[in-house]
C-alpha cells in the first residue's frame, strides 16, 4: 500500500472513529440558546482541542506505552477490541457509551465544555486516541509521524465545519440521518478494529496467522 492510500485510509477510519455528525445532537444541545457567535468560537476551540490531542498521541503516545511497559502488539488487540466495542455502539445508533456523572455534567455547563466533554471524550476519546498510536507504530520514520498530522488536520477541519453548521445539518438530517450516517461511520469502524486485532493477534502469537 502506498503512502498516500494509507493516510487516506488512516484519515477515514479517523473520521468514522471521532464521527462529528454523531455528536451534531450533543453540541447542539449543550449549546441551546446560545449566540451564533459563542457557537462558532466553541467550535473552533474543539476543532483545535481534537487537532492538539490526537497529534500529541502521534507523536508521544509509543513513548507513553514504553513508560507502563504495554507492548504495540497488546495495544493493538486491546485498541482494535475498544473499536469493535465502540463500532456495535455505533451501529445500534448510540453516539458513544462514555457516561457523565453530574459532577462531569456541571462542569459542562462552563467555558470549559469545549474541552469537556465535546473535544475529550466525546470526540478525541480512547478510540481514536488508540487508532493514532497504532498508526504512529506503523509509521515508524520522523517523516511518517509528520505525515500523519495531515489526516489529523483534515479531520480536525471537518469537526470545525460540521459544527459551525450544526444547527442547519442537524435540522437537514433530522434524527434518523443522523442515526443512518452513524451506523455506516460504524461499520467502517468494526472492518478496522478486526484488522487492528488481527494484526496484534499475529505480532503475540506469529504462528497463528501462518
Amino acid at each position: 500500500m502506498s503512502e498516500w492510500a494509507h493516510l487516506l485510509k488512516t484519515g477515514i477510519a479517523l473520521f468514522a472513529i471521532v464521527n462529528p455528525i454523531g455528536g451534531l445532537t450533543v453540541f447542539v444541545t449543550a449549546t441551546e440558546g446560545w449566540r451564533d457567535a459563542d457557537r462558532l468560537r466553541i467550535a473552533r476551540t474543539i476543532a483545535f482541542t481534537v487537532f492538539t490531542v490526537l497529534t500529541l498521541s502521534v507523536f508521544i503516545g509509543d513513548t507513553l506505552l514504553d513508560f507502563f511497559g504495554i507492548g504495540i502488539p497488546s495495544f493493538q488487540v486491546g485498541g482494535g477490541i475498544l473499536l469493535l466495542l465502540m463500532a456495535i455502539s455505533m451501529l445500534q445508533a448510540r453516539h458513544g457509551f462514555v457516561r457523565q456523572n453530574p459532577e462531569e455534567e456541571a462542569v459542562a455547563q462552563q467555558e470549559g465544555m469545549a474541552v469537556v466533554p465535546l473535544s475529550v471524550p466525546l470526540l478525541a476519546g480512547p478510540g481514536a486516541i488508540s487508532s493514532m498510536i497504532i498508526a504512529a507504530e506503523q509509521s515508524d520514520s520522523l517523516w511518517g509521524h509528520v505525515l500523519l498530522v495531515i489526516p489529523v488536520a483534515a479531520v480536525a477541519l471537518l469537526v470545525w465545519g460540521i459544527f459551525s453548521l450544526a444547527t442547519p445539518i442537524s435540522q437537514r438530517l433530522g434524527t434518523i440521518g443522523i442515526n443512518i450516517v452513524t451506523r455506516l461511520m460504524g461499520l467502517i469502524l468494526a472492518a478496522m478494529s478486526v484488522e487492528f486485532i488481527a494484526r496484534g493477534l499475529g505480532r503475540l502469537f506469529p504462528g497463528l496467522l501462518a
